[in-house]
């Protein structure tokens, strides 16, 4: 029965991305479908129109495979000796730098909201026992 929700879940997931190359192909705009679509379900997500139970398990089951969408890249650096190079390898600290810096940046920016959303809380918190008294 699990593996028949996986499916239906990527499913899911699937049918958000057809809807971005929908989207794609009436408007021409230049965004990529897949962007379009994730944008669109997380939307929906964020509005509670769908709950994420609906689509918890497929991306689960997504991501832990997520390594073998990479094979094909990584084998297609063979038929780009240059990146092996120094310019190559300028290109790959560039990566990891603009990475780690995304992490951080990410890691802090989270951080910051959910003093904030603690902060608020307490506030409330407060407020509603000053009414009581």
């Amino acid at each position: 029965m699990k593996i028949i929700r996986i499916i239906a879940q990527v499913g899911i997931l699937w049918l958000f991305y057809f809807i971005g190359v929908l989207i794609v192909e009436w408007t021409g705009i230049f965004i990529p479908p897949s962007i379009i679509g994730l944008v669109l379900l997380w939307g929906l997500l964020m509005l509670n129109v769908i709950n994420v139970k609906f689509i918890q398990e497929g991306a689960s089951f997504l991501i832990a495979f997520l390594t073998l969408f990479f094979i094909p890249a990584t084998v297609g650096v063979v038929d780009y000796p240059e990146l092996l190079t120094v310019s190559g390898l300028l290109l790959v600290l560039a990566v990891f730098l603009s990475t780690v810096v995304t992490i951080i940046i990410a890691g802090k920016l989270s951080q910051y909201m959910e003093r904030k959303e603690r902060a608020m809380k307490e506030e409330t918190g407060h407020v509603s026992t000053h009414h009581h008294s």
